[in-house]
């Protein structure tokens, strides 16, 4: 009994001292957001600092601690699409902003949503205040954003990189047939390459004729708004980068792509000029403003533009991101039940007239992508429903895009793929042959076992499977030509799981529109007759102060750890976790695109 109440008493002192561990880390954590919101006061005379070296997802984290540093114990809030286009239009007619300095590099987000920035950015130009860039290295993602400015300058040793785009993807099957591994695939759609990998020593004819097209078309357009900013000819570029004739600064000088090499300090000088600040050598006379911490400084740019709109007259901005899969779904995921009960929620809600439905996303589950079209097809009946679509919105991803009243989608973004694949791994040789370990089954009926990934299946099974894929497959052309007003054959002449951009999109009837989310909000609100408007997002998140600091901790000892040790192969362990986590048929995107 002593010893019972010894570590009774020890629990319960550790609980104390935990509880007051908390208290202080919170306390300290509170403390230090309200000094940064007091130190980040907008001075007169400031430059918008972009540097955009973290990604940016559609909407901002809802959880003030989601980028908190614990080693520092300072915040470092991070801003989605949403945030930052509002922060942008904001500086636009903020007297104290007096231009933008572009510090960038690599930028990892995808080409869509660079797209948006990229617009509105030249949209802030409008107002007649400056842009510069300056950087050491140029990739070709960055310089694309990069051209955007009124100057463009580069470090005398820095690099600007220029040779086109490729896509290198990863085959599998010989290192399967070592394993004694046998893949067997169930798929409906030529081109519904995510099973090639595992069947394939290299691109199938069709999946390499779309991997072209949709490379060639975002060259194009990348090619096109850097031959507008610049006045560069598109032939001089593409001959350029065919001969990789822009090697360092002075190729990149040469032939126009930057305005000036300059240092640093020399850089700074620039832009004390600009701000008309004393020639003196303290650039700490320059105020520059990290884009998250004026964003942070403003609460809400709209927030008297709110007051004025009557709250009755709401725009639901429901934002469906990830890989879809049934049920809640984790952080990174699309869950079917999360974003059905919003589209449900915003439906039935009499203040909420039109909803933007925000897409981002390669698919998944065909079931669970299934159960969020059902929703859009009853929201649809209630009022307007446009669907915004983000880097990708393709398999799954249309499948509950296709029933809206309008679909916009900019330029580069990846769309289509409307197919369908099973994939069930045979791993008997594998663990007979390589491992020395052999199964006995005892089963009621004759495929009781039909799933199991130690035996193969019979030509029966796959049979069956067969049916299965198809029967979903003529589903979800069936929905697609019900919501874009086609035939089933003209949408499976463009269907068989074949990748689209948004530009070629445009053209055979996937979408109506090309545009951002800015154009897919004001299509909702003409379609539902309103002047005056409030944006409110789903799905609602709950707040809950301690529990957002229990998160970022978590997140803090696990995925921060993990992403410090892999760097930028962090991606793919993310996109392995993905793959284990699927499963039954799947309406899918076949791979996933990077430019850098």
């Amino acid at each position: 009994m002593k010893q019972f109440f010894k570590f009774m008493f020890a629990t319960i002192a550790g609980m104390i001292v935990m509880g007051l561990i908390s208290i202080v880390i919170l306390i300290g954590i509170i403390s230090s957001l309200s000094s940064t919101e007091e130190s980040t006061k907008v001075k007169d005379n400031s430059v918008l600092h972009l540097t955009l070296s973290d990604p940016i997802p559609d909407r901002t984290p809802e959880n003030p601690f989601h980028n908190f540093s614990f080693s520092n114990m300072e915040p470092d809030f991070s801003i989605g699409l949403d945030r930052f286009l509002k922060t942008i239009e904001h500086a636009k007619t903020d007297d104290k902003i007096k231009g933008i300095y572009l510090d960038i590099s690599s930028i990892p987000t995808g080409m869509a949503n660079l797209e948006e920035v990229r617009a509105s950015l030249l949209d802030f130009k409008t107002s007649g205040k400056w842009i510069i860039s300056y950087s050491e290295i140029y990739s070709q993602k960055g310089y694309y954003l990069a051209s955007v400015a009124d100057q463009v300058y580069l470090n005398p040793a820095g690099i600007m990189e220029l040779r086109g785009l490729s896509s290198e993807l990863m085959f599998f099957k010989n290192a399967l047939e070592k394993l004694d591994v046998e893949v067997q695939i169930i798929r409906h759609g030529k081109f519904k390459s995510a099973v090639e990998p595992f069947m394939l020593e290299k691109m199938s004819e069709p999946n390499r004729k779309q991997m072209e097209l949709i490379l060639n078309s975002t060259w194009i357009s990348m090619l096109d708004a850097v031959t507008t900013s610049r006045k560069i000819s598109f032939e001089t570029i593409n001959e350029l980068a065919d001969k990789i004739k822009i090697q360092d600064a002075k190729d990149a000088l040469e032939h126009g792509f930057v305005d000036k090499l300059v240092y640093k300090d020399e850089l700074l000088d620039i832009l004390k000029e600009k701000l008309a600040l004393k020639d003196e050598k303290d650039e700490n006379e320059i105020n520059l403003l990290k884009l998250n911490k004026y964003a942070a400084s403003l609460v809400n740019p709209f927030e008297e533009l709110k007051k004025l709109s009557p709250t009755n007259n709401q725009i639901a901005v429901i934002y469906a991101s990830g890989n879809i899969v049934s049920g809640k779904g984790e952080k990174d995921d699309m869950g079917s039940e999360t974003i059905s009960s919003a589209i449900r929620e915003a439906r039935l809600d009499t203040n909420v007239k039109a909803i933007v439905l925000r897409v981002n996303s390669p698919g998944g589950s065909a079931l669970a992508s299934d159960v969020m079209w059902r929703e859009v097809v009853l929201a649809k009946k209630a009022k307007p429903v446009v669907v915004s679509m983000g880097n990708v919105a393709a398999s799954g991803g249309y499948y509950i895009s296709c029933a809206a009243d309008k679909i916009v989608a900019d330029e580069k973004t990846i769309t289509g793929s409307i197919g369908v694949f099973g994939v069930i791994p045979n791993a008997k040789g594998f663990f007979n042959n390589k491992l020395g370990i052999t199964f006995d089954t005892v089963k009621t009926n004759t495929h009781s076992d039909m799933m199991t990934i130690f035996r193969p299946l019979t030509a029966e099974e796959k049979g069956i499977i067969q049916i299965g894929v198809e029967k979903i497959y003529d589903d979800f052309i069936t929905k697609v030509a019900d919501g874009r007003k086609m035939t089933k054959e003209q949408v499976d002449s463009i269907g068989q799981g074949r990748v689209w951009v948004g530009t070629d999109a445009l053209k055979i009837g996937l979408i109506d529109e090309i545009g951002g989310m800015n154009r897919a909000i004001e299509i909702a609100k003409d379609m539902a007759k309103l002047d005056t408007y409030e944006l409110v997002d789903y799905p609602k998140v709950k707040k809950n102060p301690f529990m957002d600091v229990v998160i970022a901790l978590s997140e803090d000892a696990e995925t921060r750890i993990v992403k410090n040790k892999l760097g930028e192969s962090f991606k793919y362990y993310q996109k392995i976790e993905k793959v284990s986590t699927q499963s039954g048929i799947m309406a899918r995107m076949p791979y996933e695109i990077e430019i850098h």
